[in-house]
This record gives structure tokens, sequence and C-alpha cells, in this order.
């Protein structure tokens, strides 16, 4: 049996049955979300890099690149792939703090807006959060693994780890 990896670039989503494999690399204030329905498995990833689209929602606007359509769009996704909503759990990866303490940076704050925005949407869909490795700050690559749901974890100077 063939296992394929498919690549979730940034301000990306794609959804992947089993065996096959998701990932995203280079998270660094950018969210890396990881649906996945228990049942079917079927796996949803999407890379956000900000947390509102604003309302944007005409032609031409990357509704992947934003925590509040990215997430809504990825649940269609997989609906349309079999998904059941009930069968879903999330897991989340990324939102560091990239730049330290320069200059307004910090007021941005970036990555903690993300995996807030990310936390609230997910709440409002009433969808599980069974793990999340976000904050700190240090850049991430996640794997999620549709045979059964592992979302493997990557940084730089903290190794590996599943969640």
């Amino acid at each position: 049996m063939t296992v394929a990896v498919i690549l979730v670039g940034m301000a990306d989503l794609n959804i992947a049955q089993a065996p096959d494999t998701l990932t995203t690399l280079g998270l660094g204030s950018c969210v890396g979300i990881a649906l996945f329905d228990t049942i079917r498995r079927i796996g949803g990833m999407a890379h956000i890099m900000l947390p509102s689209s604003g309302g944007q929602v005409g032609a031409g606007v990357n509704r992947a690149k934003f925590a509040d359509t990215a997430i809504v769009d990825l649940l269609q996704k997989m609906g349309n792939a079999g998904a059941q909503r009930t069968a879903l759990v999330a897991k989340l990866a990324g939102g560091a703090h990239m730049f330290g303490n320069s200059g307004g940076a910090n007021v941005l704050r970036v990555g903690e807006r993300n995996v807030a925005a990310t936390l609230q949407v997910l709440e409002f869909l009433k969808i599980p959060i069974l793990a999340n490795d976000t904050g700190g700050n240090y850049g991430r690559t996640i794997e999620l693994f549709t045979e059964d749901g592992r979302l493997k974890v990557r940084s730089l100077g903290k190794g590996e780890a599943f969640i």
C-alpha cells in the first residue's frame, strides 16, 4: 500500500483519507489546525496565517489564510468527502511569538491572536480540541497521520513529539 504525503502550503488547506498523511512546514506565528474524523479516518489540515478575514469574502480573497474562514471551508471540504461533524476532533500547533521584543512585533502578537481565534472558532463549531502545542518562540512542522489521528510536531531544538 502506497502512502501519499500531501503538503499543505502557507494559507492553504487540504484533506486526506487513510493511509495518507497531511503535512505543513514552517509554522511560526501561523497556526496549523488538524481535524480528524475518528470513525471514517478522514483528516483535514489548514495553515492559518491571520486570525480574521475582517469580513472579506469577495472574489480573489484567499479564505484559507484566515482562522474564521479556513476552518469553515475545511469542514465543508471534509463533509463533501464523507466526514461526519459529530466524529471530528481537533489538534493544533504553532502560534509562536517569533520576533522577540523587536519594536511593534510585541504589540501585534499575531501568533497569540491566531491561536485565540482558532480556539474560538472550534468552540463555536463545537469541535473538541484533543491537544495543542502552541506559543513559545520557535517554529514547528506538523504531520497528521490519518490511520489513527496522531499529529507529529517537529520543532528546531525541541525535537519531535506526538500529540
